[in-house]
C-alpha cells in the first residue's frame, strides 16, 4: 500500500535513517523515562514503538496527527531534567487538539536533529496536500490497520476484517464480488492501487449520481450552462454563478480535455461538493473579511479563563502550555494569576489550591513568542495580581523588559482618547487589563508634567549636583523624590505605581449597577462577571446590558465552582453583547464547539464584529425577548448521507455503528431548538436517512447550527461521533458537505455528512 503515497513522498536522508528505527527514551514525568524503539513506517505516514527493535511495534502516531516540532529547550518537562538528560539530545512532537505532547530524547544531538528535520518535512508535506493526496493517505493508514501481518497485501479475511473496522457491515458474497473485481492479478490478495479500486467500488455515491442526472443531458457530463444552472438554482450562487461555474471547473475537473471543453465530469461534480467551495461553512467567511476598525468594545474576543491551566481547577497542572495552545487556537484574551513566588520572583497558579506553579516571566516570555503566530490582533494579558509590592515591581520589570515593543504602555498617540481603539490600531500589541492607581486623564498629565520636571532636574544636575545632594541631605522637604517618597508612605497604595502605569485602556474596576457605571466609569474602565452574575444580569436588565456592552468592555467568568474546569454555553452571554466570555479551552464539549465555531470565522483571528443592534448604546433589543424589526427566517434541512464515520471507541472491533444525525440551533432563547433523524442500522461507512428537519429563526445574526453524528444506543447514552459547529451567518445554501471533527476539534478526514439547506425569509405560515 505504500506505493500509493511513495511516489509523492519527499525524499531524504533523514527520513531513510528514520525508517532504519531508533531508540529513544520517551519522557512523561520526572520519573518517568523508557528506552523505547521508534521507526518511521514503510508509507511515510506513520510511527510505531516497540520496547526493543524487533520487539512487537504498535502505532504511536500518523503525520497528520503533528502540529508541530519542537527543540528541547522549548520543553518545560525536559528543561527540568536538563542536568540529567542533555537538551540538545531531546526534542518534542506538538499534536492536534488537546493530545498531550510527546518528549522523546534521543542518544545524540545528530540523532534529535534527523527526528526533527525528518517529522517537519513530513509535516509540511501533509500540510501542503490537495484533496486527492489526503484520501491517498486516509486510505493508507486503513491499509496499515487492515494489513494484520504487515506483509504489503490483504486477503479476504483482512478485507473482512478491515470492513469492519471502517463501520460497515457488508453481504460477504456482495463483499465477495467486489474483492474479485478488484483484484486484477489474480493473486487472491489486493495490493496499493487494487485496493483503491476496491475502495472506489465501496463508496460510489448513488445519491450523487442521481443529483448529478438531474442536471446533466447525457447523464455523462455537466456543460457549462448546466452547471450554471446547478449553482443559480440550488447553490444559490445569484449573479456571479456563470464565472464561479467556469473557476470550479478550472479547480476540480480531473481531465485536461474536461477543462478545455469547460464541461464537468461525475467525478469533477463530486471533488467540487466535497471541497472548501462545496462546504457548508461559506469561504469568504474564511479569511478576515469584517471592518476591523471599530472601537475595540464592538467586538466579541475569543477568551480563556485560567489560561495555565491544563487540567482541573484543584490539582491540575500548571503550564506555560496552556498559553501557547489558547494563543495558537486564535484565544485574544489570556488570564494570568500571580502570587508572590521564592527568591522574589511571582509565580503563576490557581491560588488556595494544589495546582503547580510556573514562574510569571516564563509566561510573558511565552506570551511574547506566540502572541501573533496565530492572529496579528491584540491580545489581552487579564492579570489577577495577588502580589507585595515588591513583586509586583518585578512583575512591572519582566512585561517592560521581555515584551518591549510589543507591550502599549501608553496611549497610541499620547493624547487622550474619546474611544478606545480598533483591534487593526492595535494590531502586533500586548494590552495589560488589570487594576490601576489613577485615570487615565491624570497618567497623561502626570507625564507631561514629569517631561518638564525632567528638564528642569537635568538644568540643575548640570548646573550644581552637589548642592542637590546636599539639599536632599539637609532639607529633605525641598526634594521633589523626598516629596514622592512621604506621599507613598502616607497613602500605602497596595497596587505598585510602576505596574499600574502598565495599564492603559482596560482598566479594572468593580461592578455596582449599570446607573452607577454610566455615572461614574469611563469608556476604557472594564468591568467582570461571575457567570451567575451575567446571567442573572441578562433576565433582570437584559437591554441595559446590551447598552452597556455598547460602550464599555465587559468580562464573563466560569463559576468558582466549575472545580473540573467545565464550561457554561457562552452564547447566553454573547446574545447580551458581552465581549470577553472566558472559556476554560482545555476542556472539550459542546460549549467549546460553539465557542470555537463561532471564531473559526474572519479569519480565526479572535475578533468578530457584533451586530449592529449590540453596537448602539441606545439599542431597544432584549435577549429574552427579542421583538421586530429582525427578520425571521425558516430554515430547511435535507440530512441525506454520511460517509466515512468512524466510531468513537476503536476497540470495539466487532461493533459498527448506527448512526443518526441531530442539528441544534443556538441563539436568542426563543430560537434554541434541536430536532434529528432516525438512525441507520449497522452502517457507519455510506448511511442514508433523505430526512429534512425544518426550524424557525426570529434572530439570525446571533444563531448558530451545530450538526452533531452519533451512534445510536438502546440501553444507554448514545455514542458521540462528531461534530460541526457554524455560525448562521456564514452558511452555505444548497447541496453541500458537513466535515466533521472530533471532540477535540481536529478533522476525522474524511467522515461528512450531505445535506441540502434552503432559508426562506419570514416564518413558516407567516402571511407577511
Amino acid at each position: 500500500m505504500a506505493s500509493l503515497m511513495q511516489g509523492r513522498l519527499p525524499i531524504s536522508e533523514d527520513l531513510l535513517l528514520m525508517q532504519k528505527g531508533t531508540l529513544m527514551r520517551k519522557v512523561r514525568s520526572k520519573s518517568w523515562k523508557k528506552l523505547r524503539y521508534f521507526r518511521l513506517q514503510d508509507d511515510g505516514m506513520t510511527v510505531w514503538h516497540a520496547r526493543q527493535a524487533g520487539g512487537t511495534a504498535k502505532p504511536t502516531f500518523s503525520i497528520s496527527d503533528v502540529e508541530s516540532v519542537r527543540e528541547g529547550q522549548e520543553s518545560e518537562l525536559l528543561r527540568s531534567l536538563a542536568e540529567e538528560l542533555p537538551l540538545e539530545q531531546g526534542f518534542t512532537i506538538v499534536f492536534h487538539g488537546r493530545r498531550s505532547n510527546l518528549d522523546l530524547v534521543a542518544n545524540s544531538a545528530e540523532e534529535a536533529k534527523i527526528w526533527m528535520q525528518g517529522l517537519q518535512l513530513l509535516v509540511d508535506f501533509v500540510t501542503g496536500m490537495d484533496q486527492q493526496e489526503r484520501l491517498d493517505q486516509w486510505l493508507s493508514d486503513w491499509f496499515q490497520r487492515g494489513d494484520k501481518n504487515q506483509d504489503g497485501r490483504m486477503s479476504f479475511q483482512e478485507v473482512q476484517r478491515l470492513l469492519h473496522l471502517m463501520n460497515m457491515k457488508m453481504d460477504q458474497e456482495y463483499a465477495f464480488q467486489l474483492f474479485q473485481a478488484a483484484d486484477m492479478s489474480e493473486s487472491g490478495t489486493l495490493e496499493g492501487q487494487e485496493f483503491v479500486e476496491f475502495y472506489k467500488a465501496l463508496t460510489k455515491r448513488t445519491e450523487v449520481q442521481e443529483l448529478f442526472e438531474t442536471f446533466s443531458a447525457d447523464g455523462q457530463k455537466l456543460t457549462l450552462l448546466e452547471f450554471v444552472d446547478f449553482l443559480r438554482e440550488e447553490q444559490k450562487e445569484g449573479e456571479r454563478a456563470s464565472d464561479l461555474a467556469l473557476e470550479l471547473i478550472d479547480r476540480y475537473e480531473p481531465s485536461d480535455s474536461g477543462k478545455l471543453r469547460h464541461v464537468l465530469s461525475m467525478d469533477g461534480f463530486l471533488n467540487y461538493l466535497c471541497s472548501k467551495d462545496g462546504d457548508i461553512f461559506n469561504p469568504t467567511c474564511l479569511p478576515v473579511y469584517q471592518d476591523m476598525t471599530q472601537p475595540l468594545n464592538h467586538y466579541y474576543i475569543n477568551s480563556s479563563h485560567n489560561t495555565y491551566l491544563v487540567g482541573d481547577q484543584l490539582y491540575g497542572q500548571s503550564s506555560i502550555e496552556g498559553y501557547i495552545r489558547a494563543l495558537k487556537r486564535g484565544c485574544r484574551c489570556v488570564e494570568v494569576d500571580i502570587w508572590d513566588g521564592p527568591s522574589g520572583e511571582p509565580i503563576v497558579y490557581h491560588g488556595h489550591t494544589l495546582t503547580s506553579r510556573i514562574p510569571f516571566k516564563d509566561v510573558v516570555a511565552t506570551v511574547a513568542q506566540y502572541a501573533f503566530q496565530t492572529s496579528e490582533y491584540p491580545v489581552i494579558l487579564s492579570l489577577e495580581n495577588h502580589c507585595s509590592w515588591e513583586q509586583q515591581q518585578v512583575m512591572a520589570y519582566h512585561l517592560t523588559e521581555i515584551l518591549g515593543e510589543q507591550l502599549l504602555s501608553t496611549t497610541l498617540d499620547g493624547l487622550l482618547p474619546t474611544q478606545l481603539p480598533s483591534p487593526e490600531e492595535l494590531r502586533r500589541k500586548i494590552l495589560v487589563k488589570g487594576k490601576k492607581l489613577r485615570t487615565l486623564e491624570e497618567d497623561l498629565e502626570e507625564e507631561e508634567e514629569e517631561e518638564e520636571l525632567e528638564c528642569e532636574l537635568e538644568r540643575e544636575q548640570e548646573a550644581d549636583t552637589e548642592l542637590e545632594a546636599q539639599l536632599e541631605s539637609e532639607s529633605p522637604e525641598l526634594s521633589p523624590r523626598s516629596k514622592d517618597k512621604k506621599k507613598e508612605k502616607k497613602s500605602k497604595p497596595i497596587l505598585c505605581p510602576s505596574l499600574s502605569a502598565l495599564v492603559v485602556y482596560l482598566k479594572s474596576v468593580s461592578f455596582h449597577s449599570f446607573t452607577h457605571s454610566r455615572e461614574h466609569y469611563r469608556f476604557y474602565e472594564t468591568s467582570s462577571f461571575s457567570e451567575a452574575k451575567a446571567r442573572s444580569l441578562i433576565k433582570e436588565a437584559g437591554n441595559e446590558f446590551v447598552q452597556h456592552n455598547a460602550w464599555q468592555l465587559s468580562r464573563v467568568y466560569p463559576s468558582g465552582l466549575r472545580t473540573d474546569s467545565s464550561n457554561y454555553n457562552p452564547q447566553e452571554l454573547w446574545n447580551a453583547g458581552c465581549q470577553m466570555v472566558a472559556m476554560n479551552v482545555q476542556t472539550a464539549g459542546l460549549e467549546m464547539d460553539i465557542c470555537d465555531g463561532f471564531f473559526r470565522q474572519n479569519g480565526g483571528c479572535g475578533y468578530v464584529l457584533k451586530p449592529d443592534f449590540l453596537r448602539d448604546a441606545q439599542s431597544s433589543f432584549h435577549p429574552e425577548r427579542p421583538i421586530s424589526p429582525f427578520k425571521a427566517q425558516t430554515l430547511l434541512i435535507q440530512v441525506i448521507s454520511g460517509q466515512q464515520l468512524p466510531k468513537e471507541d476503536t476497540s470495539k472491533e466487532r461493533s459498527i455503528v448506527d448512526p443518526l444525525v441531530r442539528v441544534e440551533i443556538f441563539g436568542v432563547r426563543p430560537d434554541k431548538s434541536r430536532q434529528e433523524t432516525s438512525y441507520v442500522e449497522n452502517n457507519g461507512f455510506n448511511p442514508y436517512w433523505g430526512q429534512t428537519l425544518s426550524f424557525q429563526v426570529l434572530v439570525p445574526q446571533l444563531a448558530l447550527l451545530r450538526f452533531v453524528v452519533e451512534d445510536y444506543n438502546r440501553k444507554s447514552r448514545n455514542d458521540f461521533i462528531g461534530q460541526y459547529t457554524v455560525p448562521w451567518s456564514c452558511m452555505q445554501q444548497g447541496y453541500r458537505h458537513v466535515h466533521l471533527l472530533s471532540k477535540d476539534g481536529i478533522s476525522l478526514h474524511p467522515a461528512s455528512i450531505f445535506v441540502h439547506i434552503s432559508i426562506r425569509e419570514g416564518l413558516e405560515g407567516d402571511e407577511s
